[in-house]
């Protein structure tokens, strides 16, 4: 008994190590990154990720496809920008309040419609995401087509000057490593995985006792705050919120960067959208068609890496181990 609790222990120990290593080298080679590459550039990606990896909380862990998540991300960037620019709030607060918006209206999209499945809560998330893009469209404060320019960035808690482009970047690193926090902690809870057993049988669930419309209100209303967190914080980074940030097609992106990253993985949507954000910059300078080449890259992806770039790798190692 004594060898196997032993064996059993060190089983254990070994993935884990394995993780808190990488997990280490990580993190040095993301507070060294802005030494090497452009920091807006960085910072960009680190919004998405955090974008993306909301919308994989909702979509791979509770198995719900929102098509109506550039409502939160959109809507938070407005409501952080006219904080910080109009009312002059500190961007600590602009980010907070943007943060609590999008949850409030994440509550609200989840009410009308969490007790549909499948296509319907697809096109329902879809057909209220598009009544705050005409509502972006035509309130006064959003300046319509404009857009809110010209954000300042401010000083945060009064101390760090964030128009310093290092200053900036760790700022939005921490915002980025807390919210990855929270979801792996999300996912890793009792919580979480009564959220997977949903995502793999529904009935079952209900039949353990599990009142499950209010687990996967709990989920999207999470997903929807950090969503808002992101878009706020790329308000905040590139001193703008425009109606690009609250377009149907801005629902697709984010889609699109979780399952070429790995649907279901902590560390898939961080990969898609280091992808997708790497592939826009190189051939924004190039003349080709920026769309058609990333959904050429998407199909080969499907086609080669059908659980995702880093599902597909994940599936091979455990093959290897076992």
């Amino acid at each position: 008994m004594t060898v196997a609790s032993n064996s059993t222990r060190v089983a254990v120990r070994g993935p884990a190590i394995g993780t808190a290593l990488i997990a280490a080298v990580l993190l040095l080679l993301a507070l060294a990154a802005p030494f090497v590459l452009y920091p807006v550039f960085l910072m960009k990606v680190l919004c998405f990720a955090l974008f993306a990896c909301a919308f994989n909380l909702l979509i791979g862990f509770a198995g719900l496809l929102s098509f109506g998540h550039a409502a939160f991300f959109g809507s938070a960037a407005y409501i952080a920008a006219h904080t910080v620019k109009e009312w002059g709030w500190a961007p600590e607060a602009g980010l907070l309040a943007a943060t609590v918006v999008a949850g409030l209206m994440g509550l609200v999209f989840g009410l009308i419609a969490i007790r549909r499945q499948g296509i319907y809560f697809a096109m329902i998330t879809l057909a209220l995401s598009q009544m705050v893009f005409f509502l972006a469209l035509q309130l006064p404060f959003t300046h319509g087509e404009d857009g809110i320019q010209g954000v300042p960035r401010g000083l945060l808690f009064g101390l760090f000057d964030l128009s310093q482009p290092l200053t900036m970047y760790y700022t939005v690193l921490a915002i980025f490593l807390a919210g990855f926090a929270l979801i792996w902690r999300t996912v890793h809870s009792p919580f979480g995985q009564v959220l997977k057993a949903i995502r793999e049988n529904e009935p079952r669930a209900v039949s353990l006792g599990y009142r499950t419309d209010r687990y996967k209100l709990v989920a999207f209303v999470l997903s929807a705050s950090l969503a808002g967190l992101a878009g706020g914080t790329k308000a905040i980074v590139f001193q703008l919120a425009s109606l690009t940030d609250v377009t149907w097609q801005m629902s697709g992106e984010v889609v699109l960067m979780t399952l070429l990253g790995g649907m279901g993985t902590l560390f898939g949507p961080v990969v898609g959208a280091g992808l997708v954000v790497t592939l826009e910059s190189y051939l924004a300078s190039t003349s080709l068609p920026v769309p058609v080449v990333i959904g050429c890259i998407f199909v080969v992806c499907v086609l080669v890496f059908r659980r995702g770039i880093v599902g597909e790798l994940m599936h091979r190692l455990s093959k290897r181990g076992h």
